[in-house]
This record gives structure tokens, sequence and C-alpha cells, in this order.
């Protein structure tokens, strides 16, 4: 019987060509980018900023909504099945949900604390540094103090516009997730609502008692929040309301939330401009209203001397 000798060179082949393949599947992985699923763009862009060339970054909630409303995809589910990472502020309440769905591994870290002035900011960053560094092994120092910088700089530039526009002692009403911002800039908040669906009657009419008895020009708005009840609150008070957004994203050009910070600033601006000049115009109603009645009275008191003289000087003529 003939022995198949070419049998043992197939094998060969086959099995150098599975390792070959096999090799260069395992240098693909190696050469992937982690990916670090953020639930808001806050994190996302705290990321971007810090490691956005060593990860791929994906981002779950809106900018546009409150996270805590948010509604998940299918989609998320699979950005949580591939995510190596997963970072939360805390608050959102769909994070198990997607995690039981996904049957993912990744480590989930949980980074509470505002952001949405300066100081928090700078904590917000090292924290995220730290989770990277520690579950991705990624060295940050360097871009960290970078950050921090760019930090501190824009909040120079804020305290000046603050300065120049004349926020500081200013009386207005401002929602809940905006008054570390509103504080930092010098704004006296006179009073403070929370999310419009846990806000009573009750203490709806402690914010227009309160915000009328101290002259409130501003009404500040949490955009994600809705605007529908600081808009009903300036209309009551005689404010101007404004909207401020505590997210990047919802404008093209807001990439990282020191450019929301200082888009925020402006639109503040903007509005006390308006408010001031609508105070002007008040004042100048109320003056025109007072000289009208003063001149109708004097026309009054005119004529009625005038009919006095007349009687008189009939009187005159007759005696």
């Amino acid at each position: 019987m003939m022995r198949n000798t070419l049998a043992p060179a197939r094998i060969l082949i086959v099995a150098l060509a599975a390792a070959f393949l096999c090799g260069a599947q395992l240098a693909a992985c190696e050469g992937e980018k982690p990916l670090v699923v953020c639930t808001t763009t806050v994190l996302a862009s705290v990321v971007q900023d810090l490691a956005g060339d060593l990860v791929e970054v994906d981002v779950i909630a809106s900018p546009a909504v409150c996270p805590a409303h948010y509604d998940i995809r299918p989609s998320d589910v699979e950005a949580f099945r591939r995510a190596d990472l997963v970072l939360a502020h805390g608050f959102e309440p769909w994070i198990e949900e997607l995690r039981e769905a996904s049957g993912s591994e990744a480590p989930i870290v949980r980074i509470g604390g505002p952001w949405n002035y300066p100081e928090a900011l700078k904590e917000l960053y090292r924290k995220v540094a730290e989770a990277l560094s520690e579950h991705l092994g990624l060295d940050l120092s360097e871009r960290l103090d970078r950050c921090l910088r760019e930090i501190d700089e824009v909040s120079s530039r804020l305290e000046e516009l603050a300065e120049r526009e004349g926020f500081v002692g200013t009386p207005v009403v401002c929602m809940l997730w905006q008054e570390g911002f509103v504080k930092f800039l010098g704004f006296e908040i006179v009073a403070v609502y929370g999310p419009p669906e846990r806000v009573s009657a009750k203490e709806y009419e402690s914010v227009v008692e309160n915000a009328t008895a101290a002259g409130a020009l501003l009404v500040i708005d949490n955009l994600q929040s809705g605007t529908e009840l600081g808009g009903k609150i300036a209309s009551e008070v005689g404010a101007v309301e404004v909207a401020l957004s505590n997210f990047p994203g919802v404008a093209p050009e807001l990439v990282n939330v020191t450019e929301v910070m200082e888009w925020n600033a402006l639109k503040l601006a903007d509005a006390l401009r308006e408010a001031r000049v609508g105070g002007e115009v008040g004042k100048l109603r109320e003056q025109i209203s007072f000289w009208t009645a003063a001149t109708i009275a004097l026309s009054a008191v005119a004529a009625v001397e005038a009919l006095a003289i007349a009687g008189l000087a009939r009187k005159l003529e007759r005696g």
C-alpha cells in the first residue's frame, strides 16, 4: 500500500496558516484602542481632552435632555458590550439595566459631584485621569496639568467678564442645577427652584414672593430641565428668563465644559443688558405716566381757576 507522503505537508501548511491568521488577529486586537463609554457629553469631553488620541470614546445620553430622563437604545447596549471602561456620574438610573442587558464586565467608575464652575471642573478632570490611569494604564499627568491650566485661564476670563458686565451683587432667581456657576460669577441668588416636576405650588409662590421682594432681574433656567417654569416665574416677577446648558454638544462649537461656561456667561451678559434696558424703559414709562397725570391735574386746576375768575369777573360787572 502506497503511503500518502503529502498529508503531513498539508497538515503543516494548514497549521502554519492558522497560526499566522491567529497572530494577525491578535496583533490587530492589540492595536485597537480601548473603548471608554461615557454616560454624558461632560465625561466624554473630559476623556477627549485628556486621552482623545489614546482611546475610543462613545457617549450614551444626548446633551439635549437630562440624563436621568434618557431612554436607552439598542446601540447603547452594544456600546456597553464592547466597553473596556464605563464612566458615569452616579445619577443615571439606567446603568445597571445596560450592564445586565449587555453582559458587560467592564468596570463602571462613578464620578460624582458638580462640574459647572472651574474648581469643580478641575476636580472632575483629576478623577477622570485617575480612572483612566487605574483601569487602562494611561499616564496622563502632563495632559492633566495642561487641562488644569486651561481651566484656570477660562476662570480668569469669566471673572473679568463678571466684573465688566456688573454680575456681582445682581439679584437673580436660579434653577438648582445652575446654582454653582451662578454663585461663581458673583450674582446674588434670591430664590432657587428645583426640577420643574418636583416644584410644588407652595414652593412656586415662595420663589415668586422672594424674587419680587428682591427685585430679581433674571430667572436663570437649566436648558436640559425645561424652560417653561422659569419663563412663567420671569413673567410674574417682571424679570428676563435665560436658559443655560450644563452639557457640551448643545451647539456644534461647544466641545467641552469650559466652552459651555463661556457661552453661558455671554448669554447671561446679554440677558442682563436686556433686563436693565427694560428696567430703564419701565422707569421712563412711570415718569411719563406721572407727568401726564400731573399735567392733567394742573390742567384741571387751571380750568377750575379759570371758571372761578370768570365767575368773579361777572360778579364785578354786575356790581
